[in-house]
């Protein structure tokens, strides 16, 4: 991998390119596991400068210039006073909601240029996706109105208060408590009341400013804030709030690490540590059976994943939550320091570096800065309250883990999970180069086609879009997917296949790993615009399976033709996946039918003996 340019092809573009598509996956796959995704160093730099300059320090800048007690120049006063989880917390969603944090750059789809979310949603006429534009009134629609561009405007304006707001300083505090500020608790009304009323015209801008993460924060701010800061308030009104703030950040760890249980995880933890820069390439050859002949997790990956990951992210911060010991907490609390930092180091696909930085640092801050033997859940002093702030804060995860299909997997709280609504798109020739039709969109062959200092050929271009498909291919559900579009399309060689991540970052801006975003009615929006023809633009379909669900459980798929709409419904087992190389050297997975359209047949499908069996009439059942 060099400073400037990527990591050199395994084998001459075009040579590759005119492999079968499973030929090219296995290519592609194998070359990830000792080079990655092979982007440019200098990239890294840029997101590193991106975390740490404009993340950590501009936002302790503006921390410092509002308020008293916390100086830019003085690192003890960053690490002691709560009013910094409040203001990087406002600081790092208005950093998501304009496209600064985890959407930004190559590890996300967006080349040149690098920032999406605010271009689209500032300019009327592009696409928006609206969660229940059927039920709730004066939501429809699928275009962005001048009525939605005011209303994003007014978010973001609603953001600049909190931040902006010089804090108050908090009455009562208990014996050994420093002075400490807060946030005003009216400044956090506006964006409170805005977030959601935008979440209802654009679920994509709702999820993009992380709400799930930060709009709790500000809800206790706004409510056990005020209580604080009230006259004749007690010190114990104080204790509660940081109570209410060390909860939230478990609960994000203990659903991050509850969603990882089951059968998928496992294949995620070596594709991250593959794309990690200036990593050993033995410590990547270990993280699978026997590279590059056998790609399947190897042990030491299972104990990364489920010891070093899912263990750790419930147990830690069970611990975390409970404990009245100081000597406890410090050590929990740096455990999880670096688990973030580790993360971090990965620069994994799609992932919020800021966020990992973040609650890395608020952990020391919350458990270090404010001693568990004061700031704990036992001395809240209202626990009939704290019903009602776990059911506010389990009621995503837990529906979105019963019911991945109703929640997105950013609310489930399922991060990274590996167990994920996914899809892959299959064009024929000159489809993707009609989405350049749709409003501000340039698809990706042609942004990587004028990258600055480092512009790609057309064919290179290809080849990095196609790692794409391959690194979607290294986890479960890829080769689901995968099975799909080799059983449905004879002509799927001639097609361009493109990760559904990545072409729905294009058409609306943003994506962060929820497939809900490009599913049918995202193809219904780009059909109503392109009015393609049959058979034009296929997308393979799945849904995240339910976090511990049992082994036996299938996993539920869907085929959407643009034209046509959904045209077949499925599953498939997990087990055979995970069994699978990416490639699918044994020819795909079996795929069980329970709908088809009427009249709809696909080429052929597979018995689960592996017999290839030609069906003659569509499969029973309602859509």
């Amino acid at each position: 991998m060099g400073f400037m340019k990527p990591t050199p092809h395994p084998m001459p573009a075009e040579e590759l390119l005119a492999l079968p598509l499973r030929d090219r996956i296995r290519v592609l796959t194998t070359h990830w596991v000792e080079h990655g995704f092979g982007t440019p160093r200098v990239l890294n730099v840029v997101y590193v400068l991106k975390m740490f300059g404009l993340y950590f320090a501009v936002g302790l800048a503006i921390t410092a210039a509002t308020t008293t007690h916390v100086a830019f120049t003085g690192p003890g006063t960053w690490f002691d006073n709560v009013v910094v989880y409040q203001k990087l917390a406002v600081w790092l969603m208005i950093l998501e909601v304009v496209g600064l944090g985890g959407a930004f750059g190559p590890l996300c789809g967006h080349f040149v240029p690098m920032l999406g979310n605010v271009r689209y949603w500032l300019r009327p006429g592009t696409i928006r996706m609206a969660p229940w534009g059927r039920r709730v009134p004066l939501t429809g629609g699928d275009e962005r109105t001048l009525a939605d561009v005011v209303l994003y405007v007014g978010v973001l304006a609603a953001l600049t208060w909190p931040l902006l707001a010089p804090a108050q300083e908090v009455p009562a505090l208990p014996l050994g408590t420093g002075p400490q500020e807060l946030v005003p608790a009216y400044a956090f009304v506006p964006v409170l009341v805005l977030m959601p009323l935008m979440g209802l015209r654009d679920k994509v801008v709702f999820l993009a400013a992380r709400s799930e993460q930060y709009l709790p924060i500000m809800l206790f701010s706004a409510t056990l804030g005020w209580v604080a800061l009230g006259d004749g308030a007690g010190p114990e009104a104080f204790v509660d709030l940081v109570v209410a703030f060390k909860i939230i950040i478990c609960v994000v760890w203990i659903g991050a690490g509850w969603s990882k249980v089951g059968e998928h995880f496992s294949s995620v933890v070596p594709a991250m540590v593959s794309n990690t820069p200036g990593q050993l390439n033995v410590v990547r050859r270990a993280q699978y059976r026997d590279a590059p002949h056998d790609l399947r997790p190897s042990r030491f990956a299972w104990f990364m994943a489920h010891v070093g990951g899912t263990a750790l992210e419930i147990g830690v911060p069970l611990v975390l939550l409970l404990t009245t010991s100081t000597e406890v907490a410090v050590v929990g609390a740096f455990v999880m320091l670096a688990l973030h930092v580790f993360i971090t180091s990965t620069f994994p696909l799609a992932v919020p570096l800021e966020w990992n930085v973040y609650f890395g640092y608020i952990a020391i801050v919350m458990w270090v800065g404010f001693d568990a033997a004061t700031y704990n859940i036992w001395a809240f002093s209202q626990p009939l309250l704290l019903i009602p702030v776990f059911a506010l804060l389990l009621f995503g995860p837990v529906l979105g883990n019963v019911r991945p299909d109703l929640v997105s997997f950013l609310p489930s709280m399922r991060q990274y999970a590996g167990n994920w609504a996914s899809a892959v798109w299959a064009m024929k020739p000159g489809v993707e180069e009609r989405l350049n039709e749709l409003p501000l969109v340039e698809n990706q062959l042609d942004q990587l086609q004028r990258m600055p200092l480092m512009p790609y050929s057309r064919v290179d271009a290809e080849v990095t879009l196609q790692k794409a498909v391959a690194w979607r291919s290294m986890h479960s559900q890829g080769r689901g997917l995968l099975s799909v579009l080799v059983e449905h399309l004879d002509d799927l060689e001639t097609r361009t296949v493109r990760e559904g991540e990545f072409v729905c970052n294009t058409i609306v801006g943003f994506n962060f790993g929820d497939g809900h975003m490009h599913d049918e009615r995202l193809v219904a929006a780009v059909q109503k615009r392109l009015g393609l023809e049959p058979g034009d633009l296929v997308v393979a379909y799945c849904e995240s399976q339910a976090t511990c669900a049992r082994t036996s459980t299938p996993q539920h798929y869907r085929v959407i033709d643009a034209a046509l709409g959904v045209v077949e419904r499925g599953t498939w087992d997990v087990r055979d996946c995970v069994a699978q190389q990416p490639w699918l050297p044994d020819g795909p997975v079996p795929l069980r039918t329970t709908w088809a359209a009427p009249g709809f047949e696909r080429r052929r499908t597979l018995t689960s003996g592996g017999q290839e069996v030609r069906p003659t009439t569509s499969s029973p059942g309602t859509p």
